[in-house]
């Protein structure tokens, strides 16, 4: 059953390769950023990963478990000129529905800004800032399968520009344990404005996802693939007023190369030592593309590490992300599975993975 996951998956990418990005077409981008350490140091984008890390469940709900039961998550992350970012979510198992469920909150923090008027007069500062609230359920199916669903409230504030929304994922998961394996497909950001910055409509940033995990039997490493933007191939900038302006034109716009194939991809690997220590890499093709510099050394940019210390009643993560060759996106997380301080069941002392 495993194979047709990946064979619809195909058909989307190749079935849409006419599809055409246009730039600044999407809303509520910040929802793209990964929301945990783990998921930074496997490239950004992953659905697939054999872990017991709650805030993995966060961009796929179909990853929540009984495994996860009473884990609580607070990642803290800072990206450039002082921006910063919270990630805090809880799980709970109720056992007579046999579903987990979570509720996770992601706050985006850009500063105090100066406000003033169309000529530059000071009118006072400005606090812009972006959240989104979320609940999420997962249940299994049979013996290989589990699904999962989540709801999510969407809010921006800049100002006086204000907006909010409202939008759901889907997720699907096969996980065979007998070969280490494990795919899964999501769908994610499915909604639509409840109130615009203005009166033009503006869509969510919609994405389809596949990916695959599979862990050697004979040793303790274990390599992902996972492809995002399924449902569009041509996923090059498109300036669309920039070339009205100009006359320019891209030449690879709308046709199949190598080059637009492969920044549908991410690959990472994870290296576990022993029972207490993670270290992960990932690639993500299509950041290296947008944000390397023609003739410049670009170093790590498309790159990202990650080392986890994962103890019985603490699993530590830190990640490192390269969007630029001088600087870099950190992230640090905390994962507590507070049955193991308060006794709150025993359900999070079955890792099924």
């Amino acid at each position: 059953m495993a194979r047709y996951l990946l064979h619809i998956c195909l058909l989307c990418l190749l079935g849409s390769a006419s599809g055409q990005t246009l730039g600044g077409q999407n809303t509520y981008n910040f929802l793209r950023f990964p929301a945990a350490p783990q998921l930074s140091a496997l490239g950004g984008v992953n659905v697939s990963q054999l872990s017991d890390d709650l805030s993995l469940a966060f961009h796929n709900p179909a990853r929540l478990n009984e495994a996860v039961h009473s884990h609580l998550v607070a990642n803290f992350n800072t990206l450039y000129n002082g921006i910063s970012n919270y990630h805090w979510m809880q799980a709970y198992r109720h056992p007579q529905l046999k579903t987990t469920f979570a509720a996770g909150v992601y706050y985006f923090n850009y500063g105090s800004i100066t406000q003033t008027d169309a000529v530059g007069n000071i009118e006072g500062n400005l606090r812009p800032r972006d959240f989104v609230i979320q609940l999420s359920a997962g249940r299994e199916y049979l013996e290989k399968w589990r699904y999962g669903a989540t709801v999510k409230y969407i809010g921006s504030n800049y100002g006086i520009a204000r907006s909010a929304a409202l939008a759901a994922d889907a997720g699907v998961l096969y996980y065979d344990s007998a070969r280490f394996l494990q795919m899964s497909v999501v769908a994610s950001n499915m909604g639509g404005q409840l109130k615009r910055y203005s009166t033009n409509p503006e869509e969510l940033p919609f994405d389809l996802v596949f990916g695959i995990s599979k862990r050697l039997e004979k040793a303790p490493i274990q390599f992902s693939f996972t492809a995002h933007h399924l449902h569009r191939f041509d996923l090059l900038y498109n300036d669309t007023l920039f070339n009205n302006e100009t006359g320019a034109t891209n030449p690879a716009a709308g046709k199949f190369t190598i080059d637009q194939l492969f920044r549908h991809f991410v690959f990472s690997t994870q290296l576990m030592i022993g029972q207490r220590v993670e270290v992960t890499a990932g690639y993500n093709y299509l950041r290296r593309s947008e944000l390397r510099i023609q003739n410049a050394a670009n170093g790590l940019v498309g790159f990202s590490l990650g080392v986890g210390a994962l103890f019985p009643k603490l699993q530590l993560r830190y990640a490192r992300s390269y969007y630029q060759n001088a600087t870099a996106y950190n992230q640090l997380g905390l994962n507590l599975p507070l049955n193991k301080y308060f006794g709150l069941g025993q359900w999070g002392e079955k890792h099924g993975w």
